[in-house]
């Protein structure tokens, strides 16, 4: 077994990645990353130590956030930045136990997490195959704990996001330290690990909260728009991942240049935005979900930009294989990598603009427009309507149908779902999985269209305070006794986050799929089933019936 991981939707056969991952990443890139987060782990027992004394300090911070991201699925593929990661985190950890005293030097002495120090990448490499997710023996704990650290992963994304357009919550980065020390502690048991997993929910909310104000009050609120799928006659960057801050400094930087900027995947929701409808050259979103990056890229025939996770590695005869771009969390070996922001100056993007100059137009793949923009802001202004609609019985139930995207044949049940979802239902979305339906036409209710996209999977938050409001709309004591049921799908770590949030808002009943977690063990699956009565997905048609 030259590694182990089980963190995203498609782990091999259901169980997990022991060869190189079906997301692409090598044994020993996936190794290296286990060996960053045991890094991270072991700053973070410094660094909690250190806020007790009232002491912070910045840049460790932003280190562990950015570090847990860069280990999210399909963001960084790069073995150079995890051994160059690996070495900065040393470097900090050891900074913060001199700044700890004699603290520090019994933190050291405590644990290994702690005390480890090496030099060579060979050294790494050997201690990297020492403590991996298989180092915890028993399994009930490894499932909690594993839930624990792919929610905080999560967690980081969207902290990162927020700190990129300058907002950020001490108390956030304090629980990813404290929670990610705690997970040393060989002495947790069952109860203890199902406490932190639901803190970390509570969190999750917090960290979604203030990324939905980072990205309003920098933005605005988004607004529904219709965007156009089909493409101009100028040649075109494709912008794909997440971060809106990076999107920005591209359209003021392509600003004039003739080159056009279209969207791709998760980053279709800036078009909602009312900051970005101002760019001229901002034209489109271009494709699908990121799994089919390899077929559409080629046909986009300008270069590509990856701002996050989300990126598939292509073969490296791909036609498009000399034009991607990485910045920020994305890496990948033999792709140019944008730096980051220095001194609060923007991002350098000349280089893909020049590159995109000379190239062809893009091969439209699609015409037409689809509609979106319904974040919380535009559901509350609309809400009379809603309301009364549901109390009409012309809305009978709104329908959850957030999350990812994936490749397995089976994510077609999510198409048939929608398609014979009763017509007096509403789906709610946001995340890559909407283009599972986002362009059926599935018709409106009184105005009110089927399909309500309220942005990228970082816009979750949007559905958990719709649903908030409607509770209390409606003058009801519980959530669940709103008309709205949950059928989830996941992929990443960021959808647990979500999923442990939705947990902590008191959210019962969610169907998760295709598959549930391989990293869910037997009796952790009971306990969600018993507790929270989360289950998975079966026939469509049989699904059906938690409408009624």
């Amino acid at each position: 077994m030259s590694m182990f991981c089980f963190q995203c939707q498609e782990a091999a056969k259901g169980t997990g990645c022991t060869i190189n991952g079906v997301c692409g990443k090598t044994g020993d890139v996936a190794n290296l990353q286990d060996l960053l987060v045991y890094v991270v782990k072991g700053i973070s027992l410094y660094s909690t130590e250190a806020r007790n004394e009232g002491k912070e300090f910045s840049d460790v911070d932003r280190f562990v956030i950015d570090s847990l991201f860069a280990t999210i699925t399909n963001a960084n593929f790069s073995k150079q930045v995890f051994v160059n990661r690996i070495r900065k985190g040393l470097s900090l950890r050891n900074r913060l136990r001199d700044e700890l005293g004699e603290k520090g030097k019994k933190i050291e002495q405590s644990g290994d997490v702690a005390s480890w120090f090496a030099d060579s990448e060979a050294e790494f490499e050997q201690k990297a195959t020492t403590i991996g997710i298989l180092s915890t023996e028993n399994e009930d704990i490894r499932s909690l704990k594993e839930l624990t650290i792919y929610g905080l992963k999560g967690m980081a994304a969207y902290a990162e996001h927020a700190h990129n357009l300058g907002f950020e919550e001490k108390e956030i980065f304090a629980f990813i330290q404290k929670a990610l020390a705690q997970s040393t502690n060989e002495n947790l048991g069952l109860n203890d690990w199902l406490g932190l997993v639901l803190e970390t929910g509570k969190y999750g909310v917090d960290v979604m909260a203030l990324l939905d104000r980072a990205n309003t009050e920098t933005f605005g609120h988004p607004e529904i728009t219709k965007v156009n799928i089909g493409v101009g006659t100028n040649p075109g960057i494709l912008i794909s991942g997440h971060d809106l801050k990076d999107l920005e400094e591209l359209l003021q930087q392509a600003e004039g240049s003739g080159v056009d900027i279209y969207t791709h995947s998760e980053m279709l929701p800036a078009h909602y935005y009312p900051a970005f409808k101002k760019y001229k050259n901002f034209v489109g979103n271009y494709g699908n979900a990121w799994w089919k990056q390899k077929e559409e890229f080629k046909s986009f025939n300008g270069p590509i930009l990856f701002t996050t996770n989300c990126l598939v590695p292509p073969r490296s005869n791909a036609s498009y294989a000399d034009k991607v771009y990485t910045t920020g969390a994305a890496g990948f070996d033999g792709f140019p990598h944008i730096a980051d922001r220095v001194n609060g100056k923007p991002k350098d993007f000349s280089a893909i603009i020049e590159q995109a100059k000379r190239c062809k137009a893009p091969t439209a793949i699609e015409q037409g427009e689809i509609v979106g923009g319904f974040a919380h802001n535009q559901v509350m202004a609309l809400a009379d309507k809603v309301v009364d609609a549901v109390k009409s019985g012309a809305i009978r139930k709104f329908v959850v149908m957030a999350g990812c995207d994936g490749r397995m044949k089976s994510r077609d049940y999510y198409s048939n779902f929608a398609e014979q979802l009763p017509s007096d239902s509403v789906i709610l979305t946001a995340g890559c999985a909407k283009y599972r339906y986002n362009k059926l036409s599935l018709g409106d209710i009184g105005g009110i269209p089927r399909v309500l996209d309220a942005g990228q999977c970082n816009d979750s938050y949007s559905l958990a305070f719709i649903a908030l409001k409607l509770k209390e709309v409606f003058g009801l004591d519980d959530i669940n006794q709103l008309p709205i049921v949950y059928n989830i799908a996941w992929y990443e770590q960021k959808a647990v986050i979500v999923l442990l949030a939705l947990l902590h808002l008191g959210v019962k009943n969610i169907h998760l799929g295709p598959t549930l977690p391989a990293f869910l063990s037997p009796n952790v699956v009971n306990v969600l089933v018993e507790n929270f009565g989360i289950g998975g997905i079966s026939e469509v048609e049989a699904d059906l019936a938690w409408l009624n």
